[in-house]
């Protein structure tokens, strides 16, 4: 018999907030049981095994991140935008490191030929379009048309969540100048990167 009040909605939230205080990979279904307080096999009537709950987690917090990064929407365009959206997903990553962990690697395993989805890789999906559709909004408040709007997202992309990482990472401690110090100037790279992109589209 499953604890009284325990569903499915309340695991996974119980397993993204255990994801920041211990680290998405030490999150795991004899780990997640012991913090519920029950026994491993009761979170079976939950979840499927450990691929469903870390999918599961997965597009949890991926909801959570589009949900974040869609207040920088309203922002404006161009420069405005993109450092309203770079900031949501740095703080975003600050406040809920194990969170933004699961977020940056792909957790979502691929269905094999004639297999059924579970619920949880849909929802994944669909929770990793909702940011995908958010970071082409960025771009294109440029000006960025196809086929260059892609590259430009994979650009800032990677700008983003590659600083972002390193520095959750404490790659910047012990080196001046401070993190703090060169994440506008970074952004006024890509900035202008962007901006040129927008200028070379052809007429």
């Amino acid at each position: 018999m499953g604890r009284p009040g325990l569903n499915r909605a309340a695991v996974i939230a119980a397993a993204a907030d255990l994801a920041d205080e211990i680290g998405f990979d030490a999150v795991t279904i004899s780990v997640l049981a012991r913090h519920l307080g029950i026994k491993s096999p009761t979170l079976y009537s939950h979840v499927t095994g450990a691929t469903d709950l870390r999918t599961a987690v997965t597009a949890y917090v991926l909801d959570e991140l589009a949900d974040a990064t869609s207040a920088a929407l309203s922002a404006g365009e161009g420069r405005d935008l993109l450092v309203a959206y770079a900031d949501a997903i740095r703080d975003f990553a600050r406040r809920s490191p194990g969170r933004y962990d699961a977020t940056t690697r792909q957790r979502v395993p691929p269905a094999e030929a004639g297999e059924s989805r579970t619920d949880s890789v849909d929802e994944a999906i669909t929770a990793g379009r909702r940011n995908a559709d958010l970071a082409l909004a960025v771009v294109r408040s440029y000006g960025i048309l196809e086929p260059s709007e892609t590259y430009a997202v994979r650009l800032m992309s990677s700008l983003i969540h590659g600083y972002v990482t390193l520095e959750l990472a404490g790659s910047f401690a012990h080196s001046d100048p401070p993190s703090e110090a060169t994440w506008p100037e970074v952004l006024d790279e890509l900035d202008g990167n962007l901006g040129r992109m927008a200028l070379d589209r052809p007429h």
